[in-house]
């Protein structure tokens, strides 16, 4: 097989500092090893972890830093023992590209529970002892068993955003048997994440409630995205109205926010799953223990359930609702996903653009 792919230098765009500017950046991708598939990268999704790895406010950055772990594209190259992808596949690569690959979880393709922990598609220590970039780059190569099948017809640039944003809240959801037609849902929260729990909570026949701070979203919550019910949270008349009607409540705000008012949502054995990243989660233990409610915590999702998500979208047409851009484009984009101002998620047209 060809080296070409090796040879050739990796165009990026990386952090260089905490001020988590991007500019362009040139690298070498390791090797293609005999299980490894090489990537030619099509679209990358921006996440909310990509500002702030790059921003260092978890005080764990290596820079250069290569942001991106929502990433598709088209197999150009696959090692010699590679048996599920071939040249010109679409695949997706999502939030890990490596774990131990021995443990229960990873044996149950669930391997985002590592034991030993996976390793993140950027910023993260391989097994080489490398710095992981990521998808704001030209291409990637990642073991076959961390890349997942794009179906056929399913857009790249839709299909970026499921690999992190899609699957954080696919997950919970199937964990915990929201997909029940005639059941409740409380989406708090309308992004990336947000945006796509309302999506497949309709998918799965629920009647779903959004919970916002903002009315400027009523409208596109409902008319748009097709939820059921629109509350304000700030006010108690509408916030009393729903008291114990919701079978299950996703929580995706990771700005900080009180959780008794929501857990007084739920029925008796309601479920509340917080998918956000808030500084503190405070509650009394009465809106826990009275109704016997569960609270519970989730990220992405193994290998398993992210395919199985993807292949759900494009049988039932769920696409997440993206702003398309150059990665020229990408610090400007940073900025306004901070503030929220992007419904609702920005895509980079890595193909078009990054030359």
């Amino acid at each position: 097989m060809s080296s070409e792919s090796v040879k050739d230098d990796c165009l990026a765009w990386a952090a260089r500092d905490p001020s988590g500017v991007l500019s362009p950046y040139k690298f070498s991708r390791r090797a293609l090893g005999k299980d490894d598939v090489s990537l030619k990268i099509t679209h990358c999704g921006i996440c909310y972890a990509d500002a702030v790895m790059s921003k260092n406010k978890y005080g764990d950055s290596r820079y250069p830093l290569v942001p991106g772990h929502e990433i598709a594209g088209i197999v150009k190259e696959v090692g010699s023992c590679v048996s599920n992808f071939k040249v010109g596949d679409h695949v997706g690569v999502g939030t890990y590209v490596n774990s131990c690959r021995e443990c229960e979880h990873c044996n149950d393709r669930d391997e985002v529970s590592c034991e030993k922990g996976a390793i993140f598609t950027f910023n993260g220590i391989d097994t080489d002892g490398s710095i992981t970039k990521g998808g704001y780059s030209s291409h990637i190569v990642v073991h076959e068993s961390y890349c997942f099948r794009i179906p056929d017809g399913y857009p790249l640039a839709s299909a970026a955003p499921l690999l992190c944003a899609g699957i954080t809240v696919y997950n919970p959801m199937m964990r915990h048997k929201m997909n029940q037609p005639g059941k409740s849902l409380g989406v708090i929260g309308l992004g990336g994440l947000g945006h796509m729990a309302v999506k497949f909570g309709k998918a799965f026949g629920l009647k779903v409630t959004v919970l916002s701070t903002s009315i400027s979203k009523k409208e596109e919550a409902l008319c748009v995205l097709g939820a059921d019910n629109f509350v304000i949270t700030s006010d108690q008349e509408q916030m009393k109205a729903l008291h114990r009607s919701l079978d299950f409540i996703i929580d995706t705000a990771s700005g900080d926010h009180p959780f008794d008012p929501f857990m007084s949502l739920l029925k008796t054995a309601g479920v509340f799953v917080l998918v956000g990243f808030p500084s503190e989660v405070k509650f009394h233990p009465a809106s826990l223990n009275i109704g016997m409610k569960t609270i519970s915590g989730s990220v992405t999702g193994g290998t398993r359930v992210t395919q199985e998500m993807l292949d759900f979208c494009a049988a039932n047409k769920i696409y997440p609702k993206i702003e398309v851009i150059p990665i020229q484009y990408v610090n400007e984009a940073l900025e306004r996903m901070i503030k929220n101002d992007v419904k609702y998620r920005f895509v980079i047209d890595i193909e078009s653009s990054l030359k």
